[in-house]
């Protein structure tokens, strides 16, 4: 697997991840947004013919960076699971049984409307928000992203952001990004079955797009 690409931030050694998360080595924690785990089942449920290994990949995903950093803890910054339960709560059961003594905290989201009891069952931290360091995690963006928040650099998700790249021959793509502005970093949605929105950025922002086994920093 990749080793990510190294970014110091605010005095902190952040690796950002071709898998659409954060190390934080400092804190040993895996950082990710937007699993959107059982969104196969919810579409599935409604008639949808959508491939079931899906869900599975991104479990898998999870335990390969598991394994490969030895994380304490991770963060999930919302939108962990799409819908209610469904059968693809099943698998997640058993993904988190394979990990014991690894703390995760979750900051809901507006998609994790599972009663709080099924979580607390897995030992699973829940919040609104957390402050860890000098970072303020949400799941929301800031509301004027001008404005700092009391609580410190925020680190959310929810927009799944995306940088949009036009080539010489006017090819465009859309990458997704990790957006480091002047206030806050918003995170790529980590799980496949989710889209991505062009974000516009300023010019001191670095944004960094997600290729497959890299990533990159967009001047």
């Amino acid at each position: 697997m990749s080793a990510g690409t190294p970014f110091n931030f605010l005095d902190q050694d952040l690796l950002l991840l071709p898998q659409k998360a954060i190390y934080w080595q400092q804190e040993k924690a895996l950082i990710a947004a937007d699993v959107h785990l059982g969104k196969v089942g919810h579409f599935r449920k409604a008639g949808i013919a959508i491939p079931r290994d899906m869900e599975q990949d991104d479990l898998a995903m999870l335990s390969d960076l598991i394994a490969e950093h030895r994380p304490e803890k991770i963060i999930f910054l919302g939108d962990l699971f799409h819908s209610d339960l469904n059968a693809d709560w099943d698998w997640f059961v058993m993904w988190r049984k394979q990990f014991p003594k690894l703390q995760i905290i979750l900051v809901k989201g507006n998609h994790d409307i599972i009663h709080d009891k099924h979580y607390l069952a897995l030992d699973i931290v829940l919040t609104e928000e957390l402050t860890v360091g000098p970072f303020l995690m949400l799941h929301h963006p800031l509301a004027d992203p001008a404005v700092r928040a009391e609580g410190g650099y925020v680190l959310c998700g929810h927009i799944h952001p995306g940088v949009n790249l036009v080539g010489r021959g006017r090819q465009s793509i859309t990458l997704p990004c990790f957006a480091f502005g002047k206030n806050q970093a918003i995170l790529p949605s980590f799980g496949r079955f989710t889209g991505k929105v062009a974000i516009r950025s300023q010019k001191n922002d670095s944004i960094f797009g997600v290729l497959k086994d890299k990533v990159i920093a967009i001047s």
